[in-house]
């Protein structure tokens, strides 16, 4: 992830954006729709009709920077507005393109780790709720190549 100087507000564009738009249609958006400034340093979110690609518009001190993403499963949340901003925090953000309603912090699809997945370490050091028979019985079937074990969904 980009690191984000300190003061930097992050925007999300309510309502949906038409994705085919780039660099120039998004920060004409932002202008127009949002009545903010796309070099101002702040981000902005914008999200599709389906709802499962966003793409983020940020100004970096040297040029505009795209980054767009694309969930395999589940929706990215999105407040229920039609028009307007929203604004969001690091963490919120963070949430939100991990695929996780950054308003009550549930994931909305299953998360799947696969073999050699460095993430198993922090999932179990974020998810503390799993007891210590729960952990090994999760990675006995993990190392066993289990399809499916109590918690996450395993590939």
């Amino acid at each position: 992830m980009i690191a984000l100087p300190a003061g930097t507000r992050i925007w999300i564009a309510a309502g949906v954006t038409d994705m085919r738009r780039g660099f120039h249609g998004l920060s004409a958006q932002v202008q127009t729709v949002l009545e903010r400034q796309p070099l101002s340093g702040h981000v902005f979110v914008f999200r599709g009709r389906r709802g499962d690609i966003v793409k983020v518009l940020l100004f970096d001190g040297d040029g505009l920077c795209l980054l767009a993403k694309r969930l395999e499963r589940g929706r990215f949340v999105w407040p229920q507005a039609t028009d307007g901003t929203v604004s969001l925090t690091r963490a919120q953000l963070s949430m939100l393109l991990e695929g996780i309603d950054w308003r009550a912090p549930v994931r909305t699809a299953d998360l799947v780790i696969h073999p050699g997945d460095e993430r198993l370490s922090v999932f179990f050091g974020v998810h503390a709720a799993f007891s210590a028979f729960n952990r090994s019985r999760v990675m006995t079937c993990f190392a066993h190549g289990c399809r499916r074990a109590s918690g996450p969904r395993f590939a």
